[in-house]
């Protein structure tokens, strides 16, 4: 079972980002403000960090979270969404005049059986 998804209104983001930046990735923090929001980046402008876990991908992009913050997360699906807004940050859908969300749920019992497998650290090291 897949732990994140993404809803046809932020495939449609994504699909213009890419256009714009070519290959992306998200990251998310667990900061303040904005910073417990995913963050879009083009691939090789975020650096990820030894104790960043890697949750899989949603539409071909790469979903990292901080390990403080997956240790709060780990017991919940996560969909990310856009909604009308200007967050503050430096996602690239921002000048977009919309941000990047998560909404979520706890798994089932059931699923928590059959979860995909985080990998902390980047990929490089698999």
């Amino acid at each position: 079972m897949d732990r994140i998804d993404l809803t046809p209104a932020a495939a449609e983001v994504i699909d213009k980002l890419r256009q714009q930046h070519g290959p992306l990735m998200f990251h998310q923090s667990g900061g303040c403000c904005d910073g417990s929001s995913p963050m879009c980046y083009a691939v090789g402008d975020f650096i990820i960090g030894s104790s960043d876990v890697w949750l899989g991908q949603i539409y071909g992009c790469d979903f990292w979270m901080s390990g403080d913050q997956f240790e709060y997360w780990q017991h919940t699906h996560l969909t990310i969404d856009v909604t009308p807004g200007r967050g503050a940050s430096f996602s690239l859908e921002i000048p977009m005049g919309v941000r990047f969300l998560i909404r979520s749920r706890l798994f089932e019992p059931e699923e928590m059986e059959s979860l995909t497998p985080v990998h902390i650290g980047p990929l490089e090291e698999v």
